[in-house]
C-alpha cells in the first residue's frame, strides 16, 4: 500500500481550499468529438461538517442521487442530490474503504463495497443497513494469512452471482453464487495475471446477452477481457493510461485512469477515455486526442491541464453528466462535468 499512498507539490491544489482543483472553473471544454464536457465549479463542496480523505467509488442510483465512497471514517458514504446538496451520510467502520457497486436485487438497490484493512466485501442498503459480508478466501488454500487479502471491487453477474477482484493482494479472482456462497477461484500470477493489474472492471454482456469479465488492470496500461472461468479471451492496450475503472453507458465505456503513464510518473494527473462499442479510444477527457497508427495501434496518451488529480472511479449521469472521485488529491471532493 505504501507505494500507492502519495501526494506530491504537482498536486496543484489552492492553500487552504484543498477542494478546488485548478482550471475546473475556467469554463474549458474538455474531451473530443461527442464526448466534450465541462466543468461544473463548486459542485457536491460541502466542507467541515462532511470531510473526505481519498475519495474511492462513486455510483449514480435509479433517482439520480450520486453515491460517492471515502475512507474517511466519519462519513464512508456521502449520499448527494444531483444539484451537489448532500442528502444522507453514514458509515463509522471501513478505514480501507475501495470499490463501490452498486447492483440491482429482488427489486430494490443495493451497495457492494470493499475494505482494504479489514479485508473484507461488504453488501449494505442505500442507507446503510449492512445485509452481508464476506471475509478472506481461506479455505481456497491460497492464502496464509488474512493480510494478503486486499479486495479492490466487485463485479456482478445477472443472476446475482458476484466476482471479487483482489487488487491489491495476491490477484485472484474470486467467484460466488447469488446466494452469496463460495463457487470458485482463479487468477493469481501462476493464472496469468500480472500483478498490480486487476483494480476494477465489470461484467459486461455481448450481443447475445453472453456475460464476461472485462477488468481494468491499472498499472499494465490495459483492459482485459476474460471468461467466467478465467479464461483469457483479449486485452486493449491504453498506453499511457492507468485505468483503474470501467463504467459502461448505452454502448460506450467510460475509464478513469489515476495518472499517465503511472507508476513510471507519479506525478501526473491522469484523465478519463471515453471508448466506443469496439473498445477504440474516441474522447480523452482532460487528456491527449486519440491517435491511432495505420495499424490501428492507439499511440500513448497523457493528460493535458490541471482539472484532475488521480481520477479513481467515475460514474454517468442520466443526463450524460460525469461524477469523478479522485485518490490522493489533497481531499478534494468529488468533480461534476455536464456534457457540452
Amino acid at each position: 500500500m505504501k507505494r500507492r499512498s502519495f501526494l506530491t507539490r504537482s498536486a496543484a491544489v489552492v492553500v487552504g481550499f484543498p477542494w478546488i482543483v485548478r482550471g475546473a472553473a475556467s469554463g474549458e471544454v474538455l474531451g473530443h468529438g461527442a464526448f466534450r464536457y465541462r466543468v461544473v465549479p463548486g459542485w457536491g463542496q460541502l466542507g467541515e461538517p462532511t470531510p473526505v480523505d481519498n475519495c474511492h467509488g462513486i455510483v449514480c442510483d435509479q433517482a439520480g442521487n450520486v453515491l460517492l465512497l471515502t475512507d474517511e471514517t466519519k462519513n464512508n458514504v456521502i449520499v448527494y442530490d444531483p444539484q451537489g446538496r448532500l442528502l444522507h451520510k453514514w458509515g463509522t467502520a471501513y478505514p480501507g474503504a475501495h470499490g463501490l457497486s452498486l447492483v440491482q436485487e429482488g427489486g430494490r438497490e443495493v451497495l457492494y463495497f470493499t475494505d482494504l484493512k479489514r479485508h473484507r466485501v461488504f453488501k449494505a442498503t442505500l442507507s446503510g443497513e449492512l445485509l452481508g459480508e464476506w471475509g478472506w478466501p481461506e479455505k481456497t488454500g491460497k492464502y496464509s494469512k488474512e493480510d494478503d487479502y486486499r479486495p479492490s471491487w466487485t463485479l456482478h453477474l445477472p443472476d446475482g452471482g458476484f466476482f471479487v477482484l483482489d487488487g491489491y493482494g495476491r490477484d485472484y479472482i474470486t467467484r460466488h453464487r447469488a446466494d452469496g456462497s463460495f463457487d470458485s477461484i482463479f487468477g493469481g500470477q501462476e493464472g496469468g495475471i500480472t500483478h498490480w493489474g486487476p483494480h476494477g472492471g465489470m461484467v459486461d454482456l455481448d450481443a447475445s446477452g453472453q456475460p464476461t469479465l472485462l477488468i481494468a488492470m491499472s498499472d499494465q496500461q490495459y483492459l482485459l477481457r476474460l471468461d467466467l472461468q478465467g479464461r483469457a479471451l483479449g486485452r486493449v492496450p491504453l498506453p499511457g493510461g492507468n485505468p483503474r475503472q470501467i463504467r459502461k453507458s448505452g454502448r460506450d465505456y467510460f475509464v478513469a485512469h489515476l495518472a499517465d503513464n503511472w507508476p513510471a510518473d507519479r506525478n501526473s494527473r491522469g484523465f478519463l477515455s471515453v471508448l466506443d462499442e469496439h473498445l477504440r479510444v474516441v474522447s480523452n477527457v482532460g487528456g491527449t486526442p486519440p491517435e491511432y497508427d495505420g495499424a490501428g495501434v492507439l499511440r500513448p496518451m497523457k493528460h493535458v491541464g490541471e482539472v484532475f488529480l488521480h481520477p479513481h472511479d467515475l460514474a454517468v449521469g442520466r443526463d450524460g453528466s460525469l461524477y469523478v472521485a479522485q485518490f490522493a488529491s489533497g481531499k478534494t471532493y468529488p468533480i461534476k462535468l455536464e456534457r457540452v
